[in-house]
């Protein structure tokens, strides 16, 4: 027992020195990073500028200290002092086609211009520890030698814009622009840096006016909004000229009258890109908010012209076949135009997404505008979901409707007492055509979550019927007779057999009786309804009794008044 109790003691005295030592080598790991030697990129020599000119030398102590001594270096136009801050290693001095101003020259130009500094991402220390950020970072405490200020689209990947701490043998560490970063200076400048028109310009127009536009730049946004605008007009113009050359109902002119505002807007947005590419490249705050903003004006255009040649060439084809398809043996035509209504509708969900999912990657919109802080926290997508919950309803509603056949296009419906033919299932609204060509737009929510009839659902014969107040002294069976010849004799009575005269109602003034009779279809069935109608009055009418030959026979319903002067005379008698 005592063995054992030895042997356990030990395990347990190694387990516990195996926990403090943990810590304690961790501790010694931090230590070293902070306090052994600096945390550096060994390099054989600096290869940075000279620094000359009259100006303090550079701060290139901290991260922080590089970036305001470098721009403001550059604000001042001393860049040969400014020239300190870059690592020129990586560039062939015996093939450059820049020297080193005019490369120092450029990353100022495109820092000023083309990035927004995030300067709370800059440390203030030399060893570029983050202070600020929170304990669950993986990098919090750690030393660093390399610090990305910011990232550049070029040839579609980003170049980043990097900080790098060196050390020469036998020299102080310092920072400064990463010697890849300033190799990819050239590239970045041919592509971001003013074009030839800007630099034509007068100088002082060339200076800055407010926050980081030059005087060009107020002066040219102005006109590159006329300039879009004036090719949007002359698109439109163009466009209403041409469509005037076809017939309202031809095909082209249809398509044309769809696409008309999609190509207006593309051309809108087409011309503004163009003119900013050719003549004016705009500073990195403006460029920055236009950008995304111009994407989704071509986007929008391009999905808007798609989309309406689409939708144009579906009513067209539905329009010019309304006739066939309210036909009541034209089931298996309304079956599919409903189906394709609803991969119709399918296909432009599908696109729109596709469009946002695209709109999203070319912008590069998570890293510009604070999306992915709003997503990582669900912002973002609660309020989508909330925003789109009754059109995505909406939208599934529609398909429902499309699928199950409930209401096909064509298909005669009764809706809040009108009868209606369908024209159009939507993505919010099925659009309705009533008896007398009036349109009614209705929410589908009233075809998912209410009863309607539908009178052509599964067969096209419809049982009209006709209700009658006649005097409850009349004798029906005296109508009978004509209405039995009615039905026999009409063009638009199917099976006359059940054609019935009854009486379904009666008050103290009148009794209704109804005639009913079958008809081929809801519009064959109206007409004859009306004529139906027309002949029983008139039947009624001529049984009708005259006024002298009160009070028999009576038909139509009459109003009774009791005379009270003769109900006394009688009694007096």
């Amino acid at each position: 027992m005592s063995v054992l109790s030895k042997y356990l003691s030990v395990i347990v005295w190694a387990l516990a020195m195996l926990v403090l030592a943990v810590p304690a080598s961790a501790q010694a790991q931090r230590d070293i990073a902070q306090d052994s030697a600096p945390f550096v990129y060994e390099v054989e020599r600096l290869e940075n500028g000279g620094g000359g000119g009259a100006g303090a030398p550079l701060d290139l102590d901290t991260p922080l200290g590089l970036v305001e001594s470098f721009m403001a270096a550059g604000e001042a136009g001393e860049f040969e002092r400014a020239s300190a801050a870059l690592d020129f290693a990586n560039i062939d001095t015996s093939a450059r086609a820049m020297s080193r101003r005019d490369v120092t020259s450029a990353l100022y130009n495109l820092l000023h211009r083309s990035v927004v500094i995030d300067w709370a991402i800059l440390p203030d220390r030399p060893d570029a520890v983050d202070t600020e950020t929170s304990s669950k970072d993986p990098m919090a405490g750690t030393a660093r030698r390399s610090v990305t200020l910011a990232e550049i689209e070029l040839d579609g990947r980003s170049i980043p814009i990097r900080l790098a701490r060196e050390q020469a043998p036998g020299g102080e560490p310092v920072w400064l622009f990463s010697r890849q970063t300033v190799a990819n200076v050239p590239a970045l400048y041919a592509v971001y840096g003013p074009t030839r028109f800007e630099k034509s310009l007068p100088s002082a127009l060339r200076e800055q006016a407010f926050w980081t536009l030059a005087w060009w730049e107020v002066i040219a946004l102005p006109l590159i909004l006329l300039a879009a605008a004036l090719a949007a007009f002359l698109t439109h113009l163009a466009i209403r000229r041409f469509r005037g050359r076809f017939r309202d109902d031809a095909v082209v002119h249809g398509v044309l009258r769809a696409m008309h505002l999609p190509a207006v807007l593309l051309a809108f947005a087409a011309s503004f890109a163009l003119v900013r590419e050719t003549f004016f490249r705009l500073s990195g705050p403006v460029k920055d908010l236009l950008d995304p903003l111009q994407l989704i004006l071509i986007i929008a255009a391009f999905l808007g012209i798609v989309l309406s040649i689409i939708e144009a060439m579906f009513e067209l084809a539905t329009d010019r076949r309304t006739d066939a398809l309210e036909d009541p043996d034209n089931g298996e035509d309304r079956d599919y135009y409903t189906k394709l209504s609803a991969i119709r509708r399918i296909v432009t969900a599908l696109s729109m997404l596709a469009a946002i999912g695209f709109l999203l990657v070319a912008s590069n919109i998570s890293s510009t505008l604070g999306f992915s802080i709003l997503a990582s926290a669900g912002v973002f997508g609660l309020v989508l979901a909330f925003a789109g919950r009754k059109l995505l309803g909406d939208i599934m509603s529609s398909v429902q409707i499309a699928f199950a056949q409930t209401a096909r296009i064509g298909d005669a419906v009764q809706y809040e007492g009108q009868w209606c033919f369908v024209e159009k299932i939507g993505f919010t609204h099925l659009r309705l055509r009533t008896w007398d060509e009036r349109r009614v737009i209705a929410p589908l929510s009233d075809f998912t979550n209410k009863s309607f009839e539908n009178w052509t659902k599964r067969d096209a014969s419809l049982m009209m019927h006709v209700e009658l107040e006649l005097d409850n002294r009349a004798d029906v069976e005296k109508l009978r007779g004509p209405f039995r010849e009615f039905v026999e004799q009409d063009e638009d009575v199917v099976d006359p057999e059940d054609a019935s005269c009854e009486v379904v109602g009666q008050t103290g003034r009148a009794m209704v009786v109804r005639f009913m009779a079958r008809s081929s279809d809801p519009k064959c069935g109206w007409k004859m309804h009306c004529r139906l109608r027309e002949r029983m009055l008139a039947v009624a009418a001529g049984l009708d009794a005259a006024a002298a030959n009160e009070p028999v026979p009576a038909y139509l319903p009459r109003e009774r008044e009791v005379r009270m002067d003769l109900a006394r005379k009688d009694e007096g008698a």
